[in-house]
């Protein structure tokens, strides 16, 4: 679980120690509430919104509300090759450039793998919503790629 969590929480604020200090955080409020998530129907979507809201009110306290339009994404496999790596940049250049939701979602489907009823767990939203913002990503990226002439 630490793992897709931290990818998530890079994925939001583009530090790694700040990524490292939220999740801490999280795991101590889940030890401190441990009783109480025993059972819990949906632990995965509470560790996510929980680990949100932390990042949330860093960027409150520390008065630093930046969109991460403009950053790049961490490739989620290490590239062999120039062309490879290139390839990575490109493609995570252009979903940098997708709205907040849509690269959210995006980014749990393509990269952490999980199924749409696991993203719409998550993310509190319907199934619907889900593939609906999955379909405007993909063809925002489709269309994308076939503007700068690398597909058809």
């Amino acid at each position: 679980m630490r793992g897709r969590l931290y990818r998530l929480v890079y994925l939001w604020i583009k530090d790694p120690s700040l990524a490292e200090d939220a999740l801490q955080n999280v795991f101590e409020k889940s030890v401190e509430r441990q009783k109480e998530l025993q059972n819990h129907p949906n632990l995965m979507g509470w560790m996510v919104k929980s680990l949100k809201n932390e990042v949330l009110m860093h960027h409150r306290k520390n008065s630093r509300l930046e969109g991460l339009e403009g950053m790049p994404e961490p490739a989620a496999v290490p590239a062999d090759t120039l062309e490879a790596r290139e390839s990575h940049r490109l493609i995570f250049g252009l979903v940098a450039t997708l709205p907040d939701k849509q690269r959210e979602i995006f980014h749990l489907r393509e990269v952490e793998e999980m199924s749409y009823e696991e993203i719409a767990q998550h993310l509190d939203i319907s199934l619907d919503q889900v593939k609906v913002n999955l379909h405007r990503a993909r063809k925002t990226l489709r269309q994308k790629l076939i503007n700068q002439g690398i597909s058809r």
